[in-house]
């Protein structure tokens, strides 16, 4: 039990009032939301473990990484039923496997004071390059998609591909994740509202997206002003 309270209290270190009271009230809205709207537990439960894991990330932690390995295995479940099958293999194939990297790369980049991970920024030129990758990738992921018969084949690339972009920049620790991610949550919230309507899919799902939404646009800023200042470590 006293190791459980070291680590929350190492966890929670550095974290304001508002950022304790968001994590909070994202998770009781999700819950209460769903309950009432009779959600199924497998949409809830992969619902609270996406928010944990967003909100952690954006405030520097490691162990986002554990709550985001459960939550991609109860996702690509619930993609899987909503036809979204671009979603299911990069959940499997690929936010699997890159959790555990994440994992051990974070792990040597933490500053240990405030026990959060250093933040970096991208050049010029690498901004360039990855549009030009963007805009290829989603093209030709969602061409293979529409020949699968998946729903909303280039919306779904689009979210793919960017989610995928996202992540290498989060395991880099480049502060440019957290553009993408914006972009990547309209995409998806859009999608899940389409499935909601059509497929009678989740309504905690929609919710979680909305909020991996509002959270991305808050760690955005976050980590717009700390990259500034943070000293590289190698």
């Amino acid at each position: 039990m006293n190791k459980i309270k070291e680590i929350v209290k190492r966890e929670l270190t550095g974290w304001k009032k508002w950022q304790i009271f968001w994590m909070i009230f994202a998770n009781v809205m999700i819950l209460g939301v769903s309950i009432y709207q009779g959600d199924t537990w497998l949409g809830i439960a992969a619902s609270i473990t996406g928010v944990i894991c967003v909100i952690l990330c954006g405030m520097g932690k490691v162990s986002n990484y554990l709550f985001g390995t459960v939550n991609v295995v109860l996702y690509a479940i619930v993609a899987w039923k909503a036809k979204y099958y671009g979603d299911v293999m990069l959940n499997l194939l690929y936010y699997l496997p890159t959790n555990i990297l994440g994992w051990v790369v974070w792990k040597k980049h933490l500053d240990e004071e405030s026990n959060t991970v250093y933040k970096r920024r991208m050049t010029i030129k690498q901004d360039i390059l990855l549009l030009l990758i963007s805009v290829v990738g989603v093209w030709g992921y969602g061409y293979i998609l529409r020949l699968l018969g998946g729903n909303l084949p280039f919306v779904d690339s689009m979210s793919t591909v960017l989610s995928v972009i996202a992540q290498i920049l989060m395991i880099k620790r480049f502060m440019e994740q957290w553009v993408i991610w914006i972009v990547v949550d309209v995409v998806s919230v859009i999608m899940w509202v389409v499935a909601l309507y059509t497929e009678g899919a989740s309504i905690a799902v929609l919710l979680m997206w909305s909020v991996y939404l509002l959270n991305a646009i808050i760690m955005f800023i976050k980590w717009l002003k700390e990259s500034k200042n943070q000293p590289e470590k190698i």
